[in-house]
């Protein structure tokens, strides 16, 4: 979601990733891994991914109600680097499909001229207020552990350690990924835009729209308040100190679309800790629409969703796998409505 706000703010100069699965996924937007300033990170790590090549990913949720029927694609992020996704159950419902549900998400429109007279407000956004720099916000530990991963990921770089915690977790989280041989997963969402296209298939959004009054002012307040993203931060390093190894599993179930794995893992991540930064920050308590941003989102999916399986023989969706799976996710609330779902083999 910060990825779908910080635009709205006219931050976009701050390329500011998105957060992985649960927060940024849900928003329909996947990070971009870039290639990691070290030339000298350790190959160890890149190795242990094992599914390059062609992959299918996982089968297609079933939802239905009588003839009609609702098919929903598992999207996940990261996945292993080097695989070429290809799906020919995807391609065969899709081109026998009425219409596309996009996932859900968020969009403001500030719109491009607007946001070209805000650009000046947006210079020096990523540092901290008063110039703090990170050996001040963080606890002796904390910074220690920080340093570690910043020489294994990042390399030397002053700079950063005059930015906000929230961005500079964001770099190393996306850096340490493309070291760990991990990618955004994009591709999987062009190859289905692509067959969206050659089907001429209708396409329909399900998403939310932030109203801004005053960005120019929101953007002033956001430049001189302190942000509580110390524990984003910490749960950051503790992902790339622990979790790597789960992460590739992961990306490997989804590759290989092995249902039984991808039901026992843990879908928990950093975007617990971190999505709330800004959004629950002290300078965006005024902006309207905030508090109830999930509970919208989630709404005007289900009823896009219900309105489908009732006009179409076949629809095509996806989702994170996270709201796939979860006992209150989306898929789940469609079945306490009464519809029938199927899980794939």
């Amino acid at each position: 979601m910060l990825k779908r706000l910080v635009p709205a703010l006219c931050l976009v100069l701050l390329a500011a990733p998105a957060w992985p699965q649960s927060q940024a996924e849900a928003a329909g937007v996947a990070p971009q891994p870039s290639t990691p300033a070290t030339a000298d990170a350790p190959d160890s790590v890149a190795e242990k991914v094992i599914v390059p090549g062609q992959r299918p990913g996982p089968g297609l949720w079933k939802i239905s109600k009588g003839e009609h029927v609702l098919w929903v694609f598992g999207l996940y992020a990261p996945l292993p680097k080097g695989l070429t996704w290809r799906s020919h159950q995807v391609e065969a419902i899709l081109a026998q499909s009425q219409e596309y549900l996009l996932s859900p998400s968020i969009s403001a429109q500030v719109g491009f001229f607007r946001a070209l007279t805000l650009l000046p407000f947006a210079i020096g956004a990523k540092k901290n207020p008063d110039g703090a720099q990170l050996r001040e916000l963080l606890s002796a530990d904390v910074y220690a552990r920080w340093q570690a991963l910043k020489a294994k990921y990042i390399g030397n770089d002053d700079g950063i350690e005059r930015e906000r915690p929230v961005f500079v977790s964001e770099q190393l989280f996306r850096r340490g990924l493309a070291v760990a041989g991990l990618t955004s997963g994009q591709e999987v969402r062009e190859a289905i835009d692509q067959m969206v296209k050659k089907n001429k298939i209708k396409v329909t959004p399900s998403h939310i729209e932030l109203a801004f009054d005053d960005p120019a002012k929101l953007l002033k307040e956001f430049k001189k308040t302190p942000l509580d993203d110390i524990a984003c931060f910490a749960k950051t390093l503790e992902r790339l100190e622990t979790d790597l190894d789960a992460m590739r599993v992961r990306a490997n179930a989804w590759a290989t679309g092995n249902v039984a794995v991808i039901e026992a893992l843990s879908y928990a991540d950093r975007g617990d800790a971190c999505a709330g930064v800004l959004f629950n920050s002290a300078f965006m308590n005024p902006q309207p629409g905030l508090p109830s941003m999930e509970q919208r989102m989630r709404a005007t999916w289900l009823a896009t969703a219900e309105k489908s399986l009732a006009t179409n023989a076949s629809t095509f969706a996806t989702l994170q796998m996270k709201d796939i799976l979860e006992p209150g996710g989306y898929v789940a609330a469609l079945a306490a409505k009464g519809y029938l779902v199927e899980k794939p083999d």
